[in-house]
């Protein structure tokens, strides 16, 4: 049986851990898009790729300059859901994934997106089948697909059989690469915490 290479995009939050663990994949990129997180971003996903025995890839593109909210450490535009919303976010973190996985010769490319996202356009069942229509149609043929969207992080992290001392390495702060522990990250963060009776 041919293998299917397959990569997935990894930001060291708990979700995307999860779905690490449970994939295994050839790949995981980890994308410096200009978020004032991305350090700890970066070092987490890469202990979490040495501890899995995943390759790990850093992209780094900086557009700092065209994100609003927190996340770019600048004030929301109007038509903004969330604080920590920026323009099309999800749409550029595929696009630029896909740009380098067509190099790596990847064929699948999976992401994280739970139940609580939905409240975002790029969190849906549609926006997922509409970028992998996209994908799928141009040159490489890759697939994008998101299996977890119809669960919540702690429903993930149970499915899943994750570690915990796996899970407790994340970071999901928004607007710093120490854990502030009010915005929506952190505060996302421990609300699984708790539903996980973890203390």
């Amino acid at each position: 049986m041919e293998h299917i290479k397959k990569a997935i995009l990894l930001s060291g939050g708990m979700d995307s851990i999860c779905l690490a663990y449970f994939l295994k994949p050839d790949i995981a990129y980890t994308i410096d898009y200009g978020q004032v997180c991305s350090d700890r971003e970066i070092l987490i996903s890469q202990k979490i790729c040495r501890i899995l025995e995943i390759e790990h890839k850093i992209i780094r593109v900086d557009c700092n300059s065209l994100g609003s909210g927190i996340l770019a450490n600048r004030k929301s535009i109007d038509n903004s859901p969330s604080d920590e919303w920026w323009p099309y976010r999800n749409q550029l973190l595929v696009t630029l994934s896909l740009m380098r996985a067509i190099k790596d010769d990847i064929k699948e490319i999976h992401l994280a997106s739970v139940k609580s996202d939905k409240f975002h356009k790029d969190g849906t069942d549609k926006f997922y089948k509409i970028i992998n229509e996209l994908s799928s149609y141009q040159e490489g043929n890759i697939a994008v697909k998101c299996e977890t969207l119809e669960y919540y992080t702690h429903e993930l992290v149970e499915k899943y059989k994750v570690p915990i001392d796996l899970l407790l390495m994340a970071h999901s702060c928004h607007i710093s690469n120490i854990a502030c522990g009010f915005c929506p990250g952190c505060l996302k963060q421990l609300k699984v915490k708790q539903e996980l009776n973890i203390s």
